[in-house]
């Protein structure tokens, strides 16, 4: 399966993104063999940076380390996608500025809705990041009527179950991009989330 031809954005309705950088990710996958979902940010600003870019970009560059960081001797992205992992963005375009808004993530939620649906045999979501925490809580007012993470600082969730349609959800903070470089304790944080997810699809 292609996800980037089972899913997309027509409207493209945002006015806060920058509509160039929209990216799908467009890797053969079979949906059977994923058991855990990685939910970052936004796309980068360059596709060259992009997960399944095929260079060493940034963002398989971070979330290769955070493999490593919890333990898991992995290479590439393609080693992190045989151990059952699905990488994605909650938000499909760029971002403009530092944050980004609340109508532009909902917008985009109903996306990652429908692209999670693909996805039948999932066991963990890993929330990683505030933008992926808020699209998810979208998705779960829209579907159970409630948000599934509260909202409180993430640091305060630390040692909480969060659960939905029977799946574990994880919520972490951004392995995509060079901020994770930035603060060792998230980064500790990230690799304690990593290997407890994977411990859960073995």
């Amino acid at each position: 399966m292609q996800v980037s031809e089972c899913i997309g954005c027509t409207a493209f309705p945002c006015k806060d993104v920058v509509h160039e950088c929209y990216l799908i990710p467009d890797i053969d996958v079979v949906p059977e063999r994923i058991s855990l979902i990685m939910i970052s940010e936004a796309a980068p600003a360059s596709s060259s940076d992009y997960f399944y870019a095929g260079t060493d970009s940034i963002f398989e560059h971070t979330t290769v380390q955070a493999f490593n960081d919890a333990g898991v001797h992995v290479r590439s992205i393609q080693e992190v996608v045989d151990l059952g992992v699905y990488l994605t963005t909650a938000v499909k375009c760029g971002k403009t500025g530092y944050g980004i808004q609340t109508s532009t993530i909902k917008e985009c939620a109903l996306i990652l809705e429908r692209e999670l649906a693909l996805f039948p045999d999932v066991k963990v979501l890993m929330l990683m990041g505030d933008v992926a925490i808020k699209a998810f809580n979208s998705i779960g007012r829209r579907l159970e009527g409630a948000p599934v993470i509260p909202a409180v600082s993430t640091y305060k969730l630390r040692g909480g179950r969060f659960y939905f349609q029977g799946k574990r959800v994880f919520p972490s903070y951004l392995q995509a991009g060079p901020s994770f470089f930035i603060e060792k304790g998230k980064r500790k944080m990230i690799a304690e989330d990593i290997s407890e997810g994977l411990a859960l699809i073995r």
